[in-house]
């Protein structure tokens, strides 16, 4: 009797199969409700492996043939005839984005088979995308393949593609490394695709559905008989409307792209925000990529090039990318030495083109001092006597050497104690905590941290350097920008936001991001509003940004042009120009209107050069496209 038990409840088992459906996973539009991501119906072919025949010749005689037919290998050692070298979309081995380029390998088909042996009832997926003709074929043959299933399954579709790839990111199957920790959240890493980077990894819990499923009865080759009890409907994932301005997000990259192919360069960046909320409104890294190749399956070819690209198309450069800012920093030595008494509205420093520091040890010999320029020294003039305004607004790099750094006994500078207490007070130094994956820090260098790498004393020549944004201060683009837009809104310090609200699949909103504040400055309102005065005077005639005026708007800005090194070789040498001089990324940070701000944004071209020259046409452009556009309804021109 209990042997009969047992065999019944086999018999049971064999004869009754639970089949899940996929829960669609949740959309995303841009902030006027335009379509983004979406999901689109695509053919899917699994296998049961209980209902496999049991001969092994004929066991492997049907997974040859379905090999052959879906051009999946057959095992990791062999491939299939893969005359294009496609590879299927499972190949995702981490969140980062990075791909296996080896990764046919771990899809061959006696490879997932062997990893089923635990859960033989459960489908195990080989290969999605499946053109209408297979599809059929398999249907034809379905009788004399038992255990092959053909089922429509959604895969994601990103509507622009290269545009949004580094804001949204991808989904993928789940990495191997992660698949214990998913599974204890519910997934199945042999069906379930999941957010890999971008908002789509951010947001993974808000966007993923949930299965649905139903009992089946099916005869001895695992046909389906009929639908047993209730079915249990899957459960759409919620959508996202993003802060992201589409329309803007294609004008600027058409902008930067222009731009950038005038002057020859491959890399840039362009972040605009709402300076009063911290919103995100355009987001464009160039060069970029198509994310649906990941999403589809990417050859190893085309990894392998995107992955060894010298210009990193895969990474983020707005979020990833650490570069030194050059002048643009100058409106936190500014805000530090207005904040700490060290200079005042009245201040005026001299500017003589050069400034010469004195050897420490050797402070009465004139031959041992050192010289630190002026930008205006190579053109054979100076600045001569300035104050904060002027200086901002004509970038006078003597006037912040000595803001920062003081000069002999005649004036008290910051110190770099000082100086990097308000450049980590501005965000530099830490991530802003965008929900994006991949963010740097930057670096705000120390006395400890240069006796740590480089096993020397800090130097007053290192404060000078670091006053205008050279030296060892890194920063990111978004984290400048960050700064730049706490000079516009008096003083508040907002966490960049990237969504503003999560949606139900009724259109019921479930989540609203409110303007999240990281810190107030402690500045006073009168002191910021004297670095913003050095802002609009830098854009006005005389100043370093004039090309980012505007008729009937008032614009703020700074421009910045920062010195750095390419390692062409072990010796480390660097690329210069014949005059000796090293190449330059050019920056732009700024924002308007002058007295109600709508808009900041800045602009980072790498190795571009001036960014009077080259940063500033590019801010100039985009600023004439927002103020001038006429929005017609949805929000696009």
């Amino acid at each position: 009797m209990v042997q009969g038990d047992y065999y019944q409840k086999a018999a049971d088992y064999n004869r009754f199969r639970l089949e899940s459906s996929p829960g669609p996973r949740g959309v995303i539009y841009d902030r006027w409700g335009h379509l983004l991501a979406r999901n689109v119906p695509r053919i899917a072919v699994s296998i049961i492996p209980a209902y496999l025949p049991d001969d092994p010749d004929e066991r492997y005689a049907l997974l040859w043939k379905l090999s052959r037919l879906l051009d999946v290998p057959l095992t990791s050692q062999m491939d299939p005839d893969r005359s294009d070298g496609t590879l299927p979309p499972s190949t995702v081995s981490s969140a980062s984005g990075a791909l296996d380029a080896n990764g046919s390998d771990d899809k061959a088909i006696m490879d997932l088979l062997s990893q089923a042996e635990l859960a033989p009832y459960r489908p195990v997926q080989l290969k999605v995308d499946v053109s209408r003709e297979v599809a059929l074929l398999l249907e034809e043959e379905h009788l004399d393949w038992p255990g092959v299933l053909v089922q429509a399954v959604p895969q994601r579709q990103y509507l622009y593609g290269s545009l949004l790839a580094h804001y949204l990111g991808y989904v993928g199957p789940i990495p191997a490394e992660q698949a214990e920790d998913y599974q204890v959240r519910g997934y199945d890493p042999n069906q379930h695709q999941v957010g890999l980077t971008g908002v789509e990894y951010t947001f993974e819990d808000d966007l993923r559905g949930r299965d649905g499923s139903r009992l089946i009865e099916v005869d001895i080759a695992g046909r389906e008989v009929q639908t047993v009890g209730e079915v249990q409907a899957e459960v759409p994932g919620n959508n996202l409307r993003l802060t992201l301005d589409l329309g803007l997000q294609q004008a600027v990259t058409d902008i930067l792209s222009r731009n950038m192919k005038a002057i020859g360069k491959k890399q840039g960046v362009v972040v605009a925000m709402n300076p009063q909320t911290g919103e995100i409104l355009a987001m464009v890294s160039l060069p970029s990529y198509d994310d649906n190749d990941f999403t589809g399956g990417i050859s190893s070819a085309q990894l392998k090039a995107l992955q060894t690209d010298p210009n990193r198309p895969l990474v983020n450069q707005a979020i990833s990318g650490q570069f030194a800012p050059g002048s643009v920093f100058k409106i936190i030595t500014a805000s530090a030495g207005l904040a700490e008494g060290v200079i005042d509205g009245n201040t005026r420093l001299y500017c003589g083109g050069t400034l010469w520091l004195p050897n420490r040890f050797y402070p009465e010999d004139p031959s041992l001092a050192q010289p630190f320029y002026c930008w205006t020294h190579k053109y054979g003039s100076s600045h001569g006597s300035l104050s904060l305004v002027r200086a901002l607004a004509e970038s006078c790099d003597i006037f912040f050497y000595q803001v920062a750094g003081g000069y002999r006994d005649y004036f008290r500078g910051l110190g770099e104690q000082e100086l990097g207490y308000y450049a980590e007070l501005f965000g530099l130094g830490s991530s802003t905590g965008i929900d994006l994956s991949g963010e740097a820090t930057g670096l705000v260098p120390t006395a400890k941290w240069k006796r740590i790498n480089y096993s020397e004393s800090w130097v007053t020549g290192d404060t000078y350097n670091m006053a205008i944004g050279q030296g060892f201060v890194l920063a990111t683009p978004l984290q400048m920008l960050n700064a730049a837009s706490a000079i516009a809104n008096d003083g508040i310090l907002y966490r960049p936001q990237v969504v503003r609200d999560v949606i139900d699949s009724d259109g019921q909103v479930v989540q609203a991001f409110a303007p999240d504040v990281i810190r107030q400055l402690p500045i006073s309102p009168d002191q910021i509003e004297l670095v913003r005065q050095g802002m609009r005077a830098a854009v006005a005639p005389g100043g370093t940004a004039t090309a980012a005026g505007l008729r009937g708007v008032s614009v703020a800005g700074k421009t910045g042009t920062a010195e750095f090194f390419i390692d062409r070789n072990k010796d480390r040498i660097p690329d210069r120009d014949r005059e000796g001089n090293l190449p330059t990324h050019a920056w732009f940070v700024g924002f308007a209107p002058y007295d109600d701000p709508q808009i900041a944004l800045v602009v980072f071209v790498f190795g571009g050069g001036e960014g009077s020259a080259v940063a500033v046409p590019i801010a100039g452009e985009i600023l004439d496209y927002y103020f001038s556009r006429d929005l017609v309804e949805g929000g696009m021109p």
